[in-house]
């Protein structure tokens, strides 16, 4: 079973505990004793650039397991029969999932302290609400440079199949943490990575920012000193500080890079040209800080981007979000079965449909036009498969 049918799988469960969370949320707010985490908008913003993250990965897929396993078969510093004996063991199981999470834990901290690594990583930040849907806000350009921090465990010679399979339990265990429904956990929470520790990660407050990187383990935050608790005298406040203002899927994956084109190419030092792609986000080079300074942050100015929806749009968007994922799930299971060319068509035609159902709910167009945007985009997929059937 490939990794794209275990995430098809494991999608009912997600969809169930976002459910569950919101139905929860909504009677606490009624009782006075909480409040609902959800709007509409933007859980299906959130939850549709998952669906582009996990279809990119089909093709990304290549290039992540593709170079590791290189890497492991030809510069392996261990046997591979040795390797392949003490990986497979139960403790090297344990091993090989902490050696991953290890690794995680230096990636997830370079991707928010080099930019065009954040450029990748920021997309699941952008949401300035925080619940389970928001752990499916993932990056569809992340593995593009994520693969190189686990070069590590190829040199160590940890098979590929141990590789993929404890990185999709690092990945599933994530999902409980986005939520602010579970409070403190006493000694759980300074040992592993939390709701209420990565709460504290995706705040933008100037106490917060920046911190607790861990994925399963928070132990190699306290280590390292990126550690911080979470302070109930101050309450996170979520999303990122230059905030999308949109719920365009192309856009949230494309807009720091296009920054970071802007200020490569107007620059005038060929060394700053560079260096923006690499120095902190923010960071500007000394002609364009004295030109076109960015503002300062105020966390007092920070304002939700929530456009409204009428009950007709609520049921239009409910009604488009389940057909899309139905035809994202069958995309992803057959997806490993059938030529790259015709996956390639589908893909483009299911990124078109979710564009037009995102542009829609922002206001930016009309029902009827997105409606009219997908029958084309559907339209001339078909057209295309017939034309490579034919052809094949």
């Amino acid at each position: 079973m490939t990794p794209s049918q275990i995430i098809v799988l494991a999608t009912p469960v997600f969809l169930v505990l976002i459910a569950l969370e919101f139905i929860w949320g909504v009677r606490r707010e009624r009782s006075g004793r909480g409040r609902n985490t959800y709007r509409i908008n933007d859980a299906i913003s959130s939850i549709g650039l998952g669906m582009l993250s996990q279809m990119s990965a089909v093709f990304m897929g290549l290039l992540r397991i593709g170079v590791y396993s290189a890497v492991y078969t030809s510069l392996s510093l261990v046997p591979p029969a040795a390797a392949q004996v003490f990986w497979s063991s139960p403790l090297g199981w344990l091993l090989a999932l902490v050696f991953y999470d290890f690794c995680y834990y230096w990636l997830h901290r370079f991707g928010h302290r080099s930019a065009i690594l954040w450029a990748a990583h920021v997309v699941h930040h952008q949401s300035q609400d925080y619940n389970l849907s928001t752990a499916l806000r993932q990056t569809a350009t992340g593995p593009l440079l994520g693969w190189i921090f686990y070069l590590p465990m190829a040199l160590a010679g940890v098979p590929p199949l141990v590789f993929v399979t404890v990185g999709l339990v690092d990945l599933l265990y994530q999902f409980w943490v986005h939520t602010e429904q579970v409070g403190r956990l006493g000694w759980f929470d300074r040992w592993f990575c939390s709701p209420s520790n990565h709460r504290v990660h995706h705040a933008v407050n100037d106490r917060y920012v920046d911190r607790n990187y861990g994925g399963i383990l928070i132990v190699w935050d306290r280590l390292f000193g990126t550690f911080v608790e979470e302070d109930d005298r101050e309450p996170c406040v979520y999303g990122t500080r230059k905030p999308l203002d949109s719920f365009d899927p192309l856009w949230a994956n494309a807009q720091v890079y296009r920054g970071l084109l802007r200020d490569s190419i107007r620059t005038r030092r060929w060394s700053d040209k560079l260096r923006v792609w690499f120095e902190p986000p923010g960071w500007q080079p000394a002609d364009l800080a004295a030109s076109d300074p960015q503002p300062r942050f105020d966390i007092t100015r920070v304002e939700r981007f929530d456009p409204p929806m009428s009950a007709r749009l609520r049921r239009f968007a409910a009604v488009q979000f389940t057909l899309l994922l139905g035809g994202v799930a069958l995309f992803l299971w057959f997806a490993d079965l059938r030529p790259v060319p015709q996956s390639m068509v589908s893909f483009v035609a299911l990124v078109a449909v979710l564009w037009a159902l995102n542009r829609v709910i922002q206001g930016a167009t009309t029902i009827r036009r997105c409606l009219a945007i997908q029958a084309a985009a559907l339209a001339i997929g078909g057209l295309a498969h017939l034309a490579l059937g034919s052809f094949g």
